[in-house]
């Protein structure tokens, strides 16, 4: 969601600083390193950034004319997001993309394991009673390819900066999303 669908907004390097973690770190999985008390101040800090985060989200270009594009054919539309629900809900919501996710199909951190970790992306797959072979993840991270190839969907690497990263779970590889509205 953030980073696709949405405009690129989130300073991974300056919440790690923040929240006292490595540069280079995984932030969730850092976060559960910490003794249990610890661990709930700073997911609140996390929380409050993303949430202001979300409040300020903007689709990105093409996005609207793509989802539109994709429930008009009747293909079923899913959010799979290291963020909580709550703020997946809210950055849909900024974003004026509510309307196309249904709320049994959002996943936050708090339903499954978080990207890498192909749950989501199996547990979206059964929900809708579909196979690897007829799903495709589209991200912009690492995680999000790695949760989708391992799960045995297509991926298409929403890449807008053109740096061409992991190939090896990489399908397609776009940077605008009338590429893939042409696919449809």
């Amino acid at each position: 969601m953030d980073g696709t669908l949405t405009v690129a907004c989130h300073d991974f390097d300056h919440i790690r600083n923040q929240l006292g973690l490595p540069q280079g770190v995984a932030i969730l999985e850092a976060l559960e390193a910490y003794p249990a008390s610890q661990s709930r101040a700073l997911h609140q800090q996390l929380y409050d950034w993303e949430m202001e985060l979300a409040h300020q989200a903007r689709p990105q270009p093409g996005a609207l004319d793509l989802l539109e594009r994709l429930q008009v054919n009747g293909h079923k539309l899913g959010i799979l997001t290291r963020n909580s629900l709550e703020i997946a809900f809210t950055t849909l919501k900024a974003c004026g993309f509510s309307q196309f996710f249904h709320a049994d199909n959002i996943l936050g951190r708090e339903s499954c394991a978080p990207k890498p970790d192909p749950a989501g992306v199996l547990q979206l797959m059964r929900q809708w009673g579909s196979r690897g072979e007829n799903t495709v993840v589209v991200g912009d991270y690492l995680f999000d390819l790695q949760s989708g190839y391992t799960a045995g969907a297509h991926t298409i690497h929403f890449d807008v900066d053109g740096n061409s990263c992991w190939p090896e779970v990489t399908h397609i590889r776009i940077s605008d999303f009338s590429e893939i509205t042409e696919l449809v």
